[in-house]
């Protein structure tokens, strides 16, 4: 399976998308609101091929090639001939609700709407719509290009023809697909991580434990890749604070209350790995 794909947002999500689905045959529509961000999202795509390339994982053909399917645009409008949509834009539902509202005007019948949010309710994004059995969740996890997961969320009116479609779509560019029948806020591993983060910003901030051991603790202990706190300076502190408060707001589950450490850190601008300080420093 192979067509015609928009993906709305070059950032780290959006430009990881859009390259997988280059490099498994689909025409891509990569949109930003100006040059400078499509030029980044190319760039980094560019880089990531190079990188898979030095590596003898592919040829260096295949990296011209599947850039050669990437068409960079600042209009919206020219997602109007895709059969898959693919939003990944902030993480605030009044953005995506914008968003979804025009792709609503100018995308096709019949064509899918995903939205890769990792922790909005779709029902909510879906209900801007006319067509909200059209819209899905197809959340990806970062790096794109590295990650095999893909967690399928279905909406209130999500149909099961959207849901297979989106299910082919996601396994045709290489990801095992988990489905999530009801689109809970946070859905099922962002409320996972974050539940798992909050606690342990709580004992790291209550001088339980150093963040470091703590995170020796879940790669040693649990057989984490990497633990709960360098996981989330590679996620974004800020984004992590974003997905529990929202998940915060829809149930008033004290455990996903983000912890002051948490928003103190965000303040002051120490978000990560992307501004050289988190929970570790880069």
């Amino acid at each position: 399976m192979a067509g015609r794909l928009a993906v709305i947002g070059a950032g780290l999500m959006g430009s990881g998308i859009a390259q997988v689905a280059a490099q498994a045959g689909w025409q891509v529509t990569l949109r930003d609101l100006d040059d400078a961000a499509t030029s980044r999202g190319l760039d980094a795509i560019r880089t990531s091929l190079g990188k898979f390339a030095a590596k003898g994982v592919i040829g260096a053909e295949e990296v011209e090639t599947t850039l050669a399917r990437i068409s960079p645009t600042t209009e919206l409008e020219a997602a109007a001939d895709a059969d898959i949509v693919v939003e990944a834009v902030f993480e605030r539902l009044e953005v995506k609700q914008e968003v979804f509202r025009e792709l609503d005007r100018i995308c096709a019948p019949g064509a899918v709407l995903a939205t890769n949010t990792s922790a909005i309710p779709i029902t909510q994004i879906a209900a801007v719509t006319q067509r909200p059995e059209s819209v899905v969740g197809t959340h990806f996890f970062s790096p794109v290009p590295m990650m095999k997961l893909c967690e399928l969320v279905r909406g209130y009116k999500t149909s099961d023809e959207t849901l297979a479609t989106a299910r082919a779509f996601a396994e045709g560019i290489g990801k095992t697909v988990v489905v999530v029948n009801r689109d809970i806020a946070g859905f099922v591993t962002t409320r996972l991580i974050t539940a798992l983060v909050m606690e342990a910003v709580r004992l790291v901030e209550s001088g339980v434990i150093s963040a470091e051991d703590l995170d020796t603790a879940c790669r040693l202990g649990f057989g984490h890749a990497m633990g709960p706190l360098a996981t989330t300076d590679l996620t974004g502190v800020d984004v992590l604070l974003h997905a529990t408060r929202n998940i915060y707001t829809e149930t008033a589950d004290e455990k996903f209350f983000p912890p002051e450490l948490l928003q103190r850190m965000v303040a002051a601008g120490d978000l990560g790995r992307k501004t050289g300080r988190g929970f570790y420093t880069y």
